[in-house]
């Protein structure tokens, strides 16, 4: 028998002899009146050896030190931690025997008591009344060494927070983030926040490959929402003049420290604007998030300062180009760029000017971008929903940016098109691609191209990518430090029955 069998067969026997003397090991609620936090707070000033009021906590037990007449516990609850202490002839005797007899680390459990400062000054709740609330079974990891394999981190977050509580902190500035970026769209730039579909029959917004799935109360195919473009553009047609969504995205794509299969996207529209006017939109939300969850521009990032201060750097493509691949691509052919591409052994989505012109680009030029810089000016090919560069006479550009920083795109956006003919002609092409077998190519949605016939008005886009920025917002390394649930892949014991039970449905 392993260790970890022993130790759940001996907690298992405390529950038994807790039940046969009439105590509920998971009772139904414990009226917890103080925080750890606040107790800290309240009682700073409470000088050693000094007694303050009474207080009624609970929590888990991360540690036990049991010296014989005195026992000290760590009670850790949402807000921090606190100590226990149960001393002899202080603590009411059956108090002390409850807790030494069937209180184990992991457990958590209700105390009441009065607050003091030890000698050593902790301060601690002098225990008068302990009640058992959740029976833990497994054993916690070890306090000193915690869990190391951040793969095991992050498959089982809820150790990870147990044992690091710090780690709420990201996910608290997280929520920080989000809220700053509400309160800047909604209370200073008067934007309408919605909702759109994340099932959807026709998936569209993005180059990306979608999740399919089934309704079968309509026995019909669904795809899981790759972006909420098409949806908030049609309320652009409806009438709305300002308007974002935040919202899950879906792709079937590679997992890195960048993808995740789930992620978090804002997109943002606003009528009567191009995508110059998204530039300073997009770089105004960086610059006040940052400063309202971190106080200042400045973020430290894989050891360099980034400062997210406006305005950012704007530079085309051909020009990052130029910089770090050393070519000037709008002197060169189509011809000329396959040749640089096949000697360069860069890979490419397509043999076409633009399409080269991309590849050259995300080669030689994203991973060397370190302070927020707009590289606008995409070629044409590059996505069916933007407009035509006004000042470009060739017609081979369109008006689109990405935002890059440390290496990574942290969004999107276009002068967004509005030309009914141009736009059922691009997304017939996209449909065409679709069938020939590109599998991020969109589908034609003719409910979307019809509402583009009713009249778009000129319009600016913005996708934001939300996990990205928390991750330059809190210096993390990967987006799975940001993610609550990152996706893993499935930890299933080949020995287990329901390991057993799933092969035989595959087989089936």
């Amino acid at each position: 028998m392993s260790r970890e069998d022993e130790i759940i067969k001996e907690r298992m026997k405390k529950i038994e002899e807790l039940r046969k003397n009439g105590i509920n090991p998971y009772p139904h609620k414990f009226e917890k009146k103080d925080n750890s936090a606040d107790l800290q707070e309240k009682y700073k000033s409470l000088k050693n050896e000094k007694f303050g009021k009474e207080a009624v906590t609970a929590g888990r037990v991360m540690t036990i030190r049991n010296i014989g007449k005195i026992a000290f516990a760590t009670l850790q609850d949402s807000s921090g931690s606190i100590q226990v202490v149960l001393q002899d002839e202080k603590t009411p005797a059956e108090v002390f025997e409850f807790f030494n007899k069937y209180v184990d680390s992991g457990d958590f459990i209700g105390v009441s008591g009065k607050v003091f400062r030890t000698k050593r000054g902790e301060l601690s709740i002098l225990a008068e009344e302990i009640k058992m609330l959740s029976k833990s079974l497994l054993p916690l990891p070890s306090k000193w060494h915690g869990l190391q394999d951040k793969e095991e981190r992050y498959r089982k977050r809820y150790l990870d927070l147990i044992m690091d509580p710090s780690v709420r902190g990201v996910f608290n500035k997280r929520a920080a983030i989000v809220d700053g970026i509400r309160e800047f769209l909604k209370v200073k730039k008067g934007f309408d926040e919605v909702d759109t579909p994340y099932l959807q029959t026709i998936y569209g917004g993005a180059s990306a490959k979608p999740f399919e799935t089934k309704l079968n109360a309509l026995n019909i195919d669904l795809y899981l929402a790759i972006s909420p473009e098409l949806y908030l553009k049609r309320l652009i047609v409806g009438g709305y003049e300002k308007v974002f969504t935040i919202a899950r995205n879906f792709r079937n794509e590679g997992i890195d420290r960048w993808h995740n299969p789930e992620f978090t996207m804002m997109e943002i529209y606003e009528a009567y604007a191009d995508y110059n006017d998204m530039m300073e939109l997009f770089e105004g939300i960086y610059e006040y998030v940052c400063k309202k969850v971190n106080g200042t521009t400045k973020v430290m990032f894989r050891g360099k300062e980034v400062d997210f201060k406006t305005p950012w750097k704007r530079m085309t493509m051909a020009e990052a180009i130029k910089k770090y691949a050393k070519i000037d691509v709008h002197s060169m052919s189509k011809e000329e760029l396959c040749k640089f591409v096949e000697e360069n052994k860069v890979e490419c989505r397509d043999e076409t000017w633009g399409w080269y012109v991309q590849a050259i680009f995300e080669h030689f030029c994203e991973d060397k971008i370190e302070q927020p810089t707009f590289i606008i000016d995409h070629p044409l090919e590059t996505t069916p929903l933007c407009k035509m560069h006004r000042n470009d006479k060739l017609c081979r550009l369109i008006e689109r940016f990405e935002p890059f920083c440390m290496g990574a795109e942290l969004g999107n956006a276009y002068s967004e098109l509005n030309d009914p003919v141009l736009q059922r002609q691009l997304l017939e092409e996209q449909q065409k691609m679709l069938k020939k077998g590109n599998e991020e190519a969109n589908p034609f949605d003719e409910d979307f191209v019809n509402a583009i016939e009713i009249g778009m008005p000129p319009t600016g886009g913005i996708g934001l990518g939300i996990d990205r920025m928390v991750m330059l917002l809190t210096g993390q390394e990967s987006i799975r430090d940001v993610l609550l649930f990152p996706f893993m892949k499935p930890e299933v014991s080949e020995n287990s029955e329901i390991s057993k039970d799933n092969k035989k449905e595959k087989r089936k």
